[in-house]
């Protein structure tokens, strides 16, 4: 599998803009103009959509350590091949022989490539953005760069899985009700909504709530979460899998 990416940046923030992922065929390895060329025909090439919480990526040769403007990165708005972080080495394991030869993309609730934003004062600042996101107010974080327009959102593929979590604050109304209104505005789009639950919601009320478990844990329910993923992966489009 390879990743690939576009950062931008505002005010010394930094966003991870646009994401796929390529499940290669054998022996196979593709470029940023192979990419680019499959993505003038998205209706072949790409599988679906996973939507995730938000990106802690680098592309090669960079690190997460610190900005990516302080290591000398230009923000001059092409693909980038990404290293690998948890969810990408977990992807690359579980996505396989239903998916060679396709692209997936990744979006997110947030594109701030930022790690361990949960929880902060961060989150805060989201809730009060999202609050005024269709007025004319200003936003502490990029409207166009870090939230999802949802009424006019594009979906390739036939499916969206969600892995974006299942924890929101009840303090954030306008952050739940962004990610409720995802996977609404997908279902409207004629894409099939897919992810992981467990016993406390039944499909359904998951996705009324936006009760969508990460494929990454810890602890015990840590390889149940990654084998749940996998066996969603295993066909395509991918199913719902309910972790017990």
């Amino acid at each position: 599998m390879q990743a690939f990416g576009k950062f931008s940046t505002n005010f010394d923030t930094e966003y991870l803009t646009e994401h796929f992922i390529y499940i290669n065929e054998a022996d196979e390895k593709i470029d940023t103009n192979d990419l680019e060329n499959m993505l003038k025909k998205k209706r072949k090439t790409v599988a679906g959509t996973i939507f995730l919480y938000n990106p802690t990526l680098s592309p090669l040769g960079y690190n997460n350590d610190s900005l990516l403007a302080q290591q000398g990165f230009e923000f001059d708005d092409n693909f980038y091949e990404l290293n690998f972080d948890k969810m990408l080495n977990l992807f690359s394991s579980s996505i396989k022989d239903a998916y060679k030869g396709k692209l997936l993309e990744i979006k997110y609730l947030f594109n701030l490539n930022k790690a361990n934003i949960e929880p902060t004062p961060i989150l805060e600042e989201f809730d009060a953005d999202l609050d005024k996101y269709t007025s004319n107010q200003l936003t502490r974080y990029d409207k166009n760069f870090n939230y999802q327009d949802v009424p006019n959102i594009r979906l390739s593929g036939k499916f969206v899985f969600f892995g974006c979590g299942h924890k929101h604050d009840r303090h954030h109304k306008a952050i739940i009700a962004y990610a409720r209104s995802i996977p609404a505005q997908a279902e409207k789009l004629g894409k099939e909504v897919v992810f992981m639950h467990d016993n406390n919601y039944d499909a359904d009320e998951s996705k009324e709530v936006a009760y969508f478990l990460s494929p990454i844990a810890s602890g015990k329910v840590k390889d149940k979460r990654a084998n749940g993923f996998k066996n969603a992966f295993r066909t395509n489009p991918p199913t719902i899998q309910k972790i017990v």
